[in-house]
C-alpha cells in the first residue's frame, strides 16, 4: 500500500461541519488503498485565542507554559477528527506530538526537530489504523531525562507534517489548505496571477521566506533535504495543487531532521570579478541600460548591489566570472561615455555564502558570520543577503581560510560545504514568481570605517535587541576619509528600537550618521532558471523604468533578484514585472 501523509490546517477545521468535511476526504483517500498519517491544525482561530487569554493575565508569559497552553490546540483536533473517522467506519486513532515520537530541542515556542521514533505509528499502520497526530508540538528529553511538551513556532503543523514524511520514508506529503496551492503572485493585488503546476523546493524556499504563506520555509527545506515529494492543494476541491520537486534524497543521519544548526550549507565561488560604477545618475532607467547592455554583449551577472543614494548620483556593483571581466568592462565602459560616472573593477576576488532556512528570524547569523571572518582578519568588500542565504565578496586569498573558519563555527560537515558550486541548467523559467512585501523600512549607516568587524557590530548589535535584518547590502564605494556605507531593510516595528541601538553603536566613530528612507517595499522575483538567463535583471529594471519608477536599492543571490523602491509604487510594480515575464492566466 502507498503510504500519504497528509495535513490539514486550521481553516480546513474551522467547525464540526469542515471536520466531517476532512474526515470523508480522508475515508476517500483510504478506501483508495492507502495508508494514512494525518497531521492537523488547532480548530480556526484557537491558538490566536489561547494566546489572548494568556495576554489577559501577564504581558510576559513564560515560555514553558506557552507552550503547555497552545498544545492543547491540537489535541481538540486530533480527537474530534478521530471521533469524525470513527463514526464514518474508519479505524482511526489520534496521538499527541509526544505519542508520536517527535523529539525536539528543548528551546520553548522555536523549538527544531531532532529526531522522530517512528516505531509506535509503524506498528498502528500495520493495525490498519489511519493516524491523526498533533502537528506544530514534540517532546524534548529536559533534566534528568524528563519530558517537556514543545512547540515549533509559527508553520510548525507544516513542519511537523513534512518531517514525519521524512522519516517514515513516505511517498508523498499532501498538504491541504484552503488555496488551490502556490500562485504566481498574490491574487488579492494581481487579479491574473494563476498556479503554478510546480516548483522547485529552492525557489518555494525563497518564495516563503519573503511572506508567500502558503508553506513555511522549515517546512521547504527539510522537503528539499531528504528528497519528499510535497503537494500543495485546496481542502475543498479534487484538483491536483502544486508539487514541489527537489533532486536531494538524503538519508536522516544523527544530525537529525532538522539540523541543529541554522544554517544548512556553505559555498565557496573562486575566480569572481567586481565590477563598480560610481557616480552615475539616479533616476529610473539607468539600471536597465546597463544590464540590457551587458546581456547584448553576452554577459552573465552573477551579484547585483545598489546601496544608498548620493544627492543625484548612485552606485552599482555587481560580480561576474574573472573570465567575463574584460568584456563587462568594455560593455559598461560604452554606457559610461553615454551618461557619465566613473567604472572600476578588480580580479582576484571569491564569494563565500551560507544558506538555510534557519536563517531567517534568528538576527545572529549574519552577525556570527560577520564576526568569524573578522576574527580570522578577513575583510569584506561586498555584502549581499536574502533572508535564507548571506553573500560576502572577500579577497581569493582568504578564501580556503574562510571556508574552514566558517566552515568550524557553523559546525558544517563536509557534505554541508561545497568549493565551486556547478549548478547543472535545469530548463526551468528565469521567473517563477513574484513576491511583495509592504512591511519594510529602509535604513543606511554612513561613513562606518572600512576594516573588518564593522559588518559584524552593526548586525550584533540589532541582534542583541533581537532585531533581525532583512536586505543588508554593503556599498563598494568608498568616502574621502575611506569609509563606507551600510544599508539594510528591517520590519517597520523595529524602527525606534534599531535607531536607538545603532546611534549608542556609532558614537565613536566619528563622522557617522544614520539616514532613515523614504517609506519603501520590496519587491523580489524568483526562479531557478535565472542562473542560465542572461538579461534577467535588466527585464527586472526596465519594467520598473517603464513606469518611471526609480530603484532605491538592489540586492540579488543566484535565484532571486530584489528591489527596494517607493512604497507607492509598490502594487504598479508587482502588475508590471508579473506581466513582463507573462506569469498570468491569459498573458502568452
Amino acid at each position: 500500500m502507498t503510504l500519504l501523509v497528509q495535513k490539514f490546517g486550521g481553516t480546513s477545521l474551522g467547525s464540526i461541519e469542515r471536520i466531517k468535511a476532512v474526515a470523508q476526504k480522508i475515508k476517500s483517500s483510504k478506501e483508495k488503498g492507502n495508508d494514512l498519517v494525518v497531521v492537523v491544525s488547532a480548530m480556526g482561530h484557537t491558538t490566536d485565542e489561547l494566546t489572548n487569554l494568556a495576554s489577559q493575565i501577564t504581558i510576559h508569559p513564560p515560555h514553558r507554559e506557552m507552550d503547555m497552553l497552545l498544545a492543547t490546540g491540537e489535541q481538540v483536533s486530533i480527537s474530534l477528527l478521530t471521533m469524525a473517522l470513527n463514526e464514518l467506519g474508519t479505524p482511526a486513532i489520534s496521538l499527541t506530538g509526544t505519542q508520536a515520537g517527535i523529539i525536539t530541542e528543548s528551546a520553548h515556542g522555536r523549538a527544531r526537530i531532532l529526531e522522530i521514533r517512528t516505531d509506535r505509528i509503524k506498528n498502528l499502520l500495520e493495525q490498519s489504523k489511519t493516524i491523526v497526530i498533533a502537528g506544530f508540538q514534540g517532546t524534548s528529553l529536559g533534566i534528568g531525562g524528563i519530558a517537556e511538551i514543545t512547540t515549533l513556532g509559527r508553520g510548525g503543523s507544516d513542519t511537523s507534517a513534512v518531517a514525519l514524511a521524512a522519516a517514515l520514508e513516505a511517498e508523498k506529503c499532501e498538504i491541504y489548505t484552503d488555496v488551490p496551492g502556490v500562485l504566481t503572485t498574490d491574487p488579492r493585488i494581481v487579479k491574473n496571477a494563476q498556479l503554478m503546476k510546480s516548483i522547485s523546493c529552492d525557489e518555494m524556499l525563497e518564495l516563503a521566506s519573503l511572506g508567500a504563506a502558503v508553506l513555511h520555509p522549515r517546512a521547504v527545506e527539510i522537503a528539499r533535504n531528504f528528497g519528499v515529494t510535497l503537494v500543495v492543494k485546496s481542502s475543498w476541491d479534487n484538483l491536483d495543487g502544486t508539487t514541489l520537486t527537489s533532486k536531494k534524497n538524503h538519508i536522516i543521519s544523527k544530525g537529525g531532521i532538522e539540523h541543529r544548526s541554522p544554517v544548512d550549507g556553505l559555498e565557496l565561488l573562486e575566480h569572481q570579478a567586481v565590477i563598480a560604477l560610481s557616480n552615475i545618475p539616479d533616476r529610473p532607467g539607468i539600471a536597465a541600460d546597463l544590464f540590457e547592455t551587458l546581456s547584448a554583449g553576452g554577459v552573465n551577472v552573477d551579484l547585483i548591489i545598489q546601496a544608498t543614494h548620493q544627492i543625484n548620483s548612485n552606485d552599482i556593483t555587481f560580480t561576474v566570472a574573472e573570465n567575463e571581466l574584460d568584456n563587462a568592462h568594455a560593455q559598461c565602459k560604452k554606457l559610461i561615455n553615454t551618461i557619465g560616472g566613473e567604472i572600476s573593477s578588480q580580479k582576484n576576488l571569491t564569494k563565500l555564502s551560507i544558506y538555510g532556512a534557519g536563517i531567517m528570524g534568528r538576527p545572529g547569523i549574519a552577525s556570527s558570520l560577520f564576526q568569524t571572518l573578522s576574527d580570522s582578519g578577513i575583510n569584506i568588500r561586498l555584502i549581499a543577503t536574502s533572508e535564507v542565504k548571506v553573500s560576502c565578496v572577500i579577497d581569493a586569498e582568504s578564501g580556503k581560510k574562510a571556508l574552514r573558519s566558517v566552515g568550524d563555527f557553523f559546525k558544517l560537515n563536509d557534505k554541508q560545504v561545497t568549493l565551486n558550486p556547478i549548478n547543472e541548467n535545469n530548463k526551468e523559467p528565469e521567473v517563477r514568481g513574484i513576491a511583495l512585501d509592504k512591511d519594510q523600512i529602509q535604513v543606511s549607516v554612513k561613513n562606518v570605517p572600512d576594516k573588518p568587524g564593522t559588518a559584524s557590530s552593526i548586525c550584533s548589535t540589532l541582534a542583541e535587541k533581537n532585531i533581525s535584518l532583512d536586505t543588508i547590502v554593503q556599498s563598494e564605494r568608498k568616502h574621502k576619509d575611506k569609509t563606507k556605507d551600510i544599508s539594510f531593510t528591517l520590519k517597520k516595528n523595529d524602527r525606534s528600537e534599531a535607531k536607538f541601538a545603532l546611534e549608542e553603536l556609532i558614537s565613536d566613530w566619528k563622522g557617522s550618521k544614520i539616514e532613515e528612507g523614504n517609506a519603501i517595499v520590496r519587491i523580489s522575483a524568483v526562479g531557478s532558471g535565472m542562473p542560465f538567463t542572461k538579461g534577467t535583471a535588466g527585464k527586472i529594471f526596465r519594467a520598473l523604468a517603464n513606469q518611471n519608477i526609480n530603484i532605491e536599492m538592489i540586492a540579488t543571490s543566484e535565484i532571486r533578484t530584489t528591489c527596494i523602491i517607493s512604497e507607492k509604487y509598490g502594487e504598479i510594480a508587482l502588475n508590471e514585472i508579473h506581466s513582463c515575464f507573462h506569469l498570468g492566466k491569459n498573458d502568452i
